[in-house]
């Protein structure tokens, strides 16, 4: 049900992994050295499950700072011979932006930390951008020698260089090394090859020429697939094809969207999807449910079906949605979008189906949580709160949060309470305007995200709205 690193949701490592409020809580009460011993496991072996969207790293930061942790286990993971092999942004992410917060929050040991690893480390371009936002301009020339001597004075160090400065996610200290006159005729230098570069990209479009009709577009539509993503492939050339195809042309559509190759089926359905073809719903059905077709034709169809908009989808996704394979789960998501209150049962029944048979980290979750938050299905309370308490995903969990505040009379008093130290934002502040003031723990949060100033606005401003104009007493 869950991935091997994921921890049970019951033990305090689990509701730490899964950045939930109640993780702090735990923490807190537990005894420090376990309670440091689950969040350094947490920091170091990253738990999300999309590393690159899911928010854990002000999460940590704040617990690091309540139970007064050290940092030298996450010196040793930064500095260990790993470093020098696996050099994925995954691996020390996570530990890096905590030492960004750390550094906000006036850490002088995580900020010298992000320093040293900003000098000799393997994702040092994540370092530099925590303290490009966090460190003074003294702390910042203090890197340039040891950052540049990372570009040898070689035609390779030099397009590294200029690749390095144009892609800077933080561009302050190349800006700042750039005024240096050790630096500035170097970095000017790459700064003009970046530019240089994007022209020369320019000048060579890959893609469709001018005089391409139809054809044209999905023959280029089969090539190239092995050496570029099937998705990015078919949505370029639909949105080629529109610029192209006139009012005679829908026979060879239709014909290609029946027999042709499957990446030209998979470019004419999104097409016709788009403009609500008459005939498109049977062919997405005849696409999606055809033994022979290829898994990225069966996506785009499905993709394409779950774009449209018009009453005749709906009609048709109300006849799919109870069947038990992917078109059906594609057309109960469809529902859970933009059915009505007559709808409600289909989009329950899908939401308890995939729980049961793919468990609670399930794709097709996340519109189906959605949807019974809007349609309000009061009876989904139960699974929405077994979602919440057992998925990994923190995202989810914050659906499931969303869809318990329509649905559960519960919600003040219950998830909304924890959910004010839950690690993702947009959870925070659905608690900030949900939580019930009547336990002592939930005003003193409040007060303590109105006052900190790593807090997102969103979730201050929500927190101002519960104490109306003496907002500023809070």
């Amino acid at each position: 049900m869950f991935d091997p690193d994921i921890a049970p949701s019951g033990t305090l490592l689990g509701l730490l992994q899964r950045g939930r409020g109640d993780g702090t809580l735990h923490a807190l009460a537990a005894p420090r050295a376990e309670a440091l011993a689950a969040l350094n496991d947490s920091v170091l072996r990253d738990p999300r499950r999309d590393w690159q969207v899911e928010n854990r790293s002000l999460y940590y930061a704040r617990l690091y700072m309540q139970l007064d942790g050290g940092l030298e286990e996450i010196e040793r993971h930064l500095f260990h011979p790993d470093d020098r092999t696996d050099t994925g942004e995954e691996r020390t992410g996570l530990a890096l932006a905590v030492l960004g917060h750390l550094a906000a929050y006036g850490r002088d040991a995580a900020r010298l930390l992000l320093r040293s690893y900003a000098a000799v480390g393997s994702n040092w371009r994540w370092a530099l951008d925590e303290l490009a936002l966090r460190d003074d301009d003294a702390g910042l020339m203090s890197l340039a020698p040891a950052v540049l001597a990372r570009f040898p004075e070689t035609e390779q160090g030099r397009a590294d260089l200029a690749t390095a400065v144009r892609d800077a996610f933080e561009p302050r200290p190349w800006r700042l090394w750039a005024e240096d006159p050790r630096y500035g005729p170097r970095l000017a230098a790459a700064g003009e090859q970046g530019s240089f570069d994007r022209w020369q990209r320019q000048l060579r479009p890959r893609g469709p020429r001018p005089g391409w009709g139809v054809t044209e577009v999905l023959r280029w539509a089969e090539q190239g697939l092995e050496l570029e993503d099937a998705e990015h492939r078919y949505l370029a050339a639909a949105r080629c094809l529109a610029a192209v195809v006139g009012p005679d042309d829908r026979p060879e559509l239709l014909r290609a969207a029946r027999s042709g190759p499957d990446a030209a089926r998979a470019v004419v359905l999104h097409h016709l999807a788009e403009r609500g073809d008459p005939d498109v719903l049977d062919l997405i059905e005849a696409a999606v449910t055809c033994p022979f077709s290829s898994e990225s034709l069966i996506t785009a169809g499905l993709a394409a079906f779950e774009r449209m908009r018009s009453v005749a989808a709906v009609e048709r996704a109300r006849g799919w949605a109870p069947r038990t394979d992917r078109l059906g789960a594609s057309a109960a998501a469809v529902l859970a979008r933009r059915g009505t209150q007559r709808d409600a049962e289909l989009v329950l029944a899908a939401l308890r189906r995939t729980v049961r048979e793919e468990g609670p980290d399930a794709a097709g979750l996340w519109e189906l949580v959605d949807g019974t938050g809007r349609l309000g299905v009061a009876c989904a309370a139960p699974v929405l709160r077994h979602i919440y308490r057992e998925t990994s995903s923190s995202h989810l969990r914050g659906r499931a949060a969303a869809a318990l505040a329509a649905t559960d009379p519960g919600f003040a008093a219950g998830f909304a309470v924890e959910c004010l130290w839950d690690c993702e934002e947009t959870t925070r502040e659905l608690a900030a305007r949900h939580a019930a003031t009547g336990d002592d723990r939930v005003v003193e949060q409040l007060r303590r995200l109105a006052a900190d100033p790593a807090e997102e606005a969103e979730v201050q401003t929500a927190v101002r709205s519960r104490f109306g104009p003496d907002a500023s007493a809070v």
